[in-house]
């Protein structure tokens, strides 16, 4: 199953390095969202030599079904927007 990087984790001052936004098409609402809880994710970066950076998801943030994931360090900026993939 597929989802969208939308965004770092971030407050007003402050921005989450490990912490990401995803969101997944048809998951409209947080009682659906809440079903992906504790899956593990994995973003792969393109290039010639493909990187992956796995995470958690956490929690649901919001009630419009957008999910929060936890990343063992800090996906880079060019993820954001891009497609994830969530595993399990």
């Amino acid at each position: 199953m597929k989802a969208t990087i939308i965004s770092f984790r971030r407050g007003r001052h402050t921005q989450k390095p490990n912490q990401f936004l995803l969101e997944i098409e048809g998951c409209d609402s947080r009682q659906k969202a809440m079903k992906f809880i504790g899956k593990k994710v994995a973003w792969v970066s393109s290039g010639k030599e493909p990187k992956k950076i796995s995470g958690v998801i956490t929690n649901a943030h919001g009630n419009s079904g957008v999910l929060r994931a936890r990343f063992s360090r800090g996906l880079p900026g060019e993820a954001v927007t891009t497609k994830i993939e969530i595993l399990e």
